[in-house]
């Protein structure tokens, strides 16, 4: 038997497909390189180029490879841009999902991973969220998610398959092994945002919003590296294999960290001073985002290796080295 991951050339679905071939999975990986990028698939992975959406070639894959589990990671992903191009986000996310759902209990697929996110939840001023919160997204990037869980859920109701819904908070952080990390063009992500500030690859680093009901002002995320969100993912695939019942899990480390302190880390680690310009909020952003994660911990077993910003950022920082080679102005002595 073998696992589809869709979207395994982007960021996570690429550290995805690695983890699954060192232990010994046959990989499959369907990506139309929208945002991935081609060099980022695994060697040891069979790689498609190819939408979601195309339910016959879809159809064709989970046939031909007798596919009994798919992760779902294909989706666009960047919070203003869908408040700017809602209807792309609702074809790409919910309508695309809707299809490959539909290909994937029709091939008789047992167990179903998909990638959801935080951004379902209401605006809340708790300290933690857990999976039971209010779900009130405020933007179409969230309303696009949230509506293909309730498709996932209905669907493997009515078919016997069954799913795990992993809401992920920030990801952040490479592959300790150097393998893959963050290669996606455009990517707006802070941590690689701010290691190509720090690397010289971007002339400053803006921060929307300084202006947040928060100690520094700026919005408040709880960063989960990686590779520890790739561990949740392996967990909750052994659990459905095992027969373990369909469930949600939110992903983070129920710590959160602002803007200001991102930039701090980044500054420590490359010994690099950060060019940054304030601007307005952007649209869709949320204050501050922190996951209760203890369901993710007491009913899969996940216990994470990674958690500390600092090495979150090394990561991040040797993966740009990496990828570019270059350096940046260095911080002035005191």
């Amino acid at each position: 038997m073998a696992v589809l991951i869709t979207g395994g050339a982007g960021y996570i679905g690429s550290h995805m497909a690695l983890a699954l071939l060192d232990q010994g999975e046959e990989v499959i990986v369907i990506d139309n390189l929208s945002t991935g990028v081609r060099a980022q698939v695994p060697a040891g992975a069979h790689f498609v180029e190819g939408n979601i959406n195309d339910s016959a070639r879809v159809s064709r894959i989970l046939a031909e490879h007798q596919v009994d589990s798919v992760l779902h990671f294909a989706a666009s992903t960047v919070v203003p841009e869908s408040v700017a191009e809602p209807l792309s986000y609702y074809a790409n996310n919910t309508a695309a999902s809707r299809d490959l759902i539909q290909a994937a209990v029709q091939a008789g697929v047992k167990q179903f991973i998909f990638s959801s996110t935080a951004a379902v939840y209401a605006p809340s001023d708790k300290p933690l969220l857990n999976e039971d919160e209010a779900k009130e997204p405020a933007s179409p990037y969230g309303r696009s998610k949230l509506m293909t869980e309730w498709i996932l859920r209905d669907a493997c109701e009515a078919s016997g398959m069954r799913h795990v819904i992993l809401r992920y908070f920030n990801v952040a952080g490479a592959d300790p092994a150097g393998r893959t990390g963050q290669s996606t063009p455009r990517a707006t992500h802070l941590v690689k945002r701010a290691c190509q500030v720090a690397l010289g690859l971007e002339p400053h680093l803006g921060v929307f919003g300084i202006d947040y009901p928060t100690p520094d002002g700026t919005g408040i995320r709880d960063f989960i590296h990686v590779t520890d969100l790739v561990a949740a993912h392996a967990l909750a695939l052994a659990h459905l294999r095992r027969g373990g019942a369909s469930s949600t899990y939110n992903c983070g480390y129920g710590r959160g960290f602002s803007v200001r302190e991102v930039i701090a880390a980044t500054e420590r680690q490359s010994g690099k001073r950060l060019p940054v310009r304030e601007l307005p909020r952007r649209p869709g952003d949320l204050h501050k985002v922190v996951a209760d994660a203890t369901r993710l911990r007491s009913e899969l077993g996940w216990t994470p290796k990674l958690d500390d910003l600092d090495r979150i950022v090394e990561s991040a920082l040797a993966w740009e080295r990496k990828m570019n080679s270059v350096g940046g102005p260095a911080i002035p002595a005191a």
